[in-house]
């Protein structure tokens, strides 16, 4: 499903939104108080974001919780894509601002909670950082790749929709951003 109306790429645009998405992908269907509780967020919130995507199919109804009376949300087994027009460039600028706080967010949090890791963990993520003298298409390449070594990894995430076992497997988040440097044309003399 490709999704290009830009109310349903601007519904996306609220970091609670993006969170509760990536925590549907981590621990699989969940209630509005479940992620709540796991978000430290009121369930009230929860429950009206995850109805607003709801209504663009970023998530789905899954039937009941335990208790009976509140339902359980999921992400959908087809994964919505965005389709970003060149018109729609406010909204796509929008969408990755929001993005790109959350995840420096992450970073700052994981970098300072990195010492409290299980030794398995410690020093097996972080952030890299690198200058490459690139050509355009060679940047889209170097994209292109990322994407491909991340594949199988996302697609391993994906079919366990939440479940885990215990080989020591988590979640892990990659973001990657390729920021071209101003030239001296763009920076002036």
């Amino acid at each position: 499903m490709e999704i290009g109306d830009p109310k349903a790429i601007r519904a996306l645009a609220h970091p609670l939104r993006l969170d509760l998405m990536e925590l549907l992908a981590a621990i699989g269907p969940a209630t509005a108080a479940q992620c709540g509780r796991a978000l430290d967020v009121p369930q009230a919130n929860c429950s009206f974001h995850l109805r607003q995507l709801a209504k663009y199919g970023f998530v789905e109804d899954a039937g009941q919780g335990q208790d009976r009376r509140e339902r359980q949300w999921r992400l959908p087994h087809e994964r919505p894509t965005l389709r970003v027009e060149s018109g729609q460039s406010l909204v796509g600028r929008e969408l990755e601002r929001t993005v790109v706080e959350r995840e420096l967010e992450a970073v700052l949090e994981y970098g300072a909670r990195r010492d409290q890791e299980s030794p398995d963990w410690r020093g097996k993520a972080g952030v890299v950082s690198a200058l490459a003298l690139v050509s355009p298409e060679e940047a889209s390449e170097i994209e292109a790749k990322w994407m491909a070594l991340l594949e199988p990894y996302i697609a391993r995430s994906e079919a366990a929709g939440g479940a885990h076992d215990d080989s020591g497997q988590r979640h892990v988040r990659y973001f990657m951003a390729a920021t071209p440097l101003r030239t001296r044309e763009t920076v002036g003399d």
